[in-house]
C-alpha cells in the first residue's frame, strides 16, 4: 500500500513538473506573438505600404559611394525648384500611373550648395588641427617635415597637403582645442628612405603610433579615432598592417580609396585625389572643336585595361593607346569630348584630374571607386560612370548621349576643376580646402577628456 502511494505521488509530481515547464514555454512564445501582431498593427496604420495611393514623384538618386550604376541619358524634365507644385499636379491627377512619371536629375554640380557653403564657414572659422611636432634635428625629419620644394609628379598630392596644412590657419598648438591630430609621417618618402624602404614602413609606422600613444595622452584617449594620415601611393594601403588601431580608427586620407578593400572604410576615410601638379591658367576649348569621341593612354596593367584593348583597341572612334604617344598628351585631352579614366593596378590614377584640368568629360570605368568629393559634388552632373561589365557597351553609351547633353557635362567640368588643383598657399575652394572640408564631416563633435 504503501509503495502504491509511493508511487502515485512520483507520477503527480513529474505531471505537475511537465505542466509547469509546458507553461514556462507558452508565456515567451505568447509575449512574442502579442509583439508581432502590435507591430503589424503599427505599420499597418501608419505607412503607406498598404494603403492604395497615387505614386510619389521619383527623384533620381543623384550619388551613392558604390558609383556602380550605368549613365542615364534621361533628361531633366521636372526642375528641382518646382518640385512642391509638381507634387500637387500628381495630387490632383490620381488616375497618373508610374509609366508616365520621369524621373528629375540634379545637374547641378553640388548636391547642395548651399548646405556645403554655411559649413565651409563653419569650418574656416573653427575647424583645428594639432601636429605632432617635429624638429629638423629629427632623424627623420625628412619623412616627417614638409617638403621645402615644389611637390611633382603622381602622388605630389601627399607632399602637397602636408605643406600647405601647416601654414595655413587650421593648425593650432594647443592640443586642448583641436578637433583632431595629424600623423605626419610621408609614406612616398619613406619609401625611398633607404634606412626605412618599402619592407620596413610597416615597423615604422607601428613604432611610431607606439612612441606617441606613449609621449602624448591624446591617441588613447580615443583609441585614435580623431587622427588621420596622408597617403597616395598604393603602399600606404598595406602599411597600416602592423598598426591595426590606424586602420580600424583613425581616418585615413588615401588616393587608392577602393571600398571593396577590406583596409578602406567609406564612412570614416578620405578619398584624396591623386593630381599631377600643372602651372598656369587651365585651358578652354568649346565642344565643338573637340572632334574625337573619348581617348584613353596607359600601361595595360589591369584585367579591365585589357578587356578595353581586346574590345576597343581597333577602333576609329574610341583611341586606346597602350605604348607612348606620338602626339603630346595635352593635345589628345583637348581634342577629345570624353577622356577614359580605367582601373589599372589601383582603382586610382591621375587622369580624373587630367581630364578635368583640360575640360575633358571624364568617364569612370573603375568599380567600388569611392570618387574625391563625393559627399560633396555631383558626380553625375559632369562625368560618366561605366561599370567595368558594360565595356562592350561603351560607344553606344557615350554616343547616346546628345549634343546638348555633352555640353552641359562639359560646362559642369570647368566649374569643378577648380576643386582639383593644387596651390601654395592654399587658394579658396581648391583640393586642399574640399580635402579639409572632407575630415571636418568626420571629426567628432563630441570632446572626451583627458584624465590624468
Amino acid at each position: 500500500m504503501t509503495r502504491s502511494l509511493v508511487l502515485i505521488y512520483s507520477l503527480l509530481s513529474r505531471r505537475r513538473l511537465s505542466e509547469s515547464r509546458r507553461t514556462l514555454f507558452l508565456i515567451p512564445t505568447s509575449l512574442a506573438l502579442v509583439t508581432s501582431l502590435a507591430i503589424i498593427f503599427y505599420i499597418s496604420s501608419t505607412s503607406n505600404l498598404f494603403t492604395n495611393q497615387t505614386p510619389p514623384l521619383l527623384l533620381k538618386h543623384t550619388i551613392s559611394s558604390s558609383l556602380n550604376y550605368p549613365p542615364t541619358n534621361s533628361l531633366l524634365t521636372i526642375p528641382l525648384n518646382n518640385v512642391s507644385s509638381n507634387l500637387a499636379n500628381l495630387q490632383e491627377s490620381p488616375r497618373l500611373s508610374t509609366t508616365q512619371l520621369r524621373y528629375s536629375v540634379n545637374n547641378e554640380v553640388f548636391h547642395d550648395k548651399d548646405i556645403f557653403m554655411e559649413n565651409y564657414k563653419d569650418m574656416s572659422r573653427s575647424f583645428k588641427i594639432y601636429i605632432y611636432p617635429h624638429s629638423e634635428d629629427d632623424p627623420f625629419a625628412n619623412v616627417l617635415l614638409p617638403v621645402d620644394f615644389e611637390p611633382t609628379g603622381n602622388y605630389a598630392s601627399e607632399s602637397y597637403f602636408k605643406k600647405v596644412l601647416v601654414k595655413s590657419h587650421f593648425i593650432t598648438e594647443d592640443p586642448l582645442e583641436a578637433d583632431l591630430f595629424f600623423l605626419p609621417f610621408s609614406i612616398a618618402r619613406l619609401r625611398h628612405d633607404p634606412r626605412v624602404g618599402i619592407n620596413g614602413i610597416q615597423d615604422f609606422v607601428r613604432d611610431y603610433i607606439f612612441n606617441i600613444s606613449h609621449s602624448y595622452p591624446f591617441w588613447n584617449r580615443t583609441g585614435g579615432a580623431d587622427h588621420f594620415y596622408v597617403a597616395c601611393h598604393s603602399i600606404g594601403r598595406s602599411a597600416m598592417d602592423k598598426a591595426d588601431e590606424v586602420k580600424l580608427n583613425a581616418i585615413q586620407v588615401v588616393c587608392s580609396s577602393s571600398y571593396f578593400l577590406s583596409s578602406y572604410y567609406a564612412h570614416k576615410d578620405v578619398c584624396l585625389p591623386q593630381i599631377w601638379p600643372r602651372q598656369g591658367e587651365p585651358p578652354k576649348i568649346a565642344p565643338t572643336k573637340r572632334n574625337r569621341l573619348v581617348f584613353f593612354a596607359g600601361s595595360i596593367n589591369s584585367p579591365v585595361r585589357e578587356k578595353l584593348v581586346e574590345v576597343w583597341g581597333n577602333d576609329s572612334e574610341i583611341s586606346v593607346h597602350s605604348g607612348r604617344l606620338k602626339t603630346p598628351y595635352a593635345e589628345e585631352l583637348l581634342r577629345s569630348k570624353f577622356c577614359l579614366h580605367v582601373k589599372g593596378f589601383e582603382v586610382n590614377t591621375a587622369r580624373i584630374g587630367d581630364a578635368l584640368y583640360y575640360g575633358c568629360v571624364p568617364v569612370i570605368i573603375a568599380n567600388h571607386y569611392d570618387l574625391p568629393f563625393a559627399d560633396i559634388l555631383n558626380w553625375k552632373s559632369f562625368s560618366v560612370i561605366v561599370p567595368t561589365l558594360d565595356i562592350p557597351l561603351l560607344k553606344q553609351v557615350l554616343k547616346g548621349i546628345t549634343f546638348n547633353d555633352h555640353s552641359r557635362l562639359q560646362r559642369n567640368v570647368l566649374k569643378v576643376r577648380e576643386h582639383f588643383q593644387w596651390h601654395t598657399p592654399s587658394v579658396t575652394f581648391d583640393a586642399f580646402d574640399m580635402v579639409m572640408y572632407d575630415l571636418w564631416l568626420r571629426r567628432s563633435s563630441v570632446r572626451v577628456r583627458l584624465t590624468i
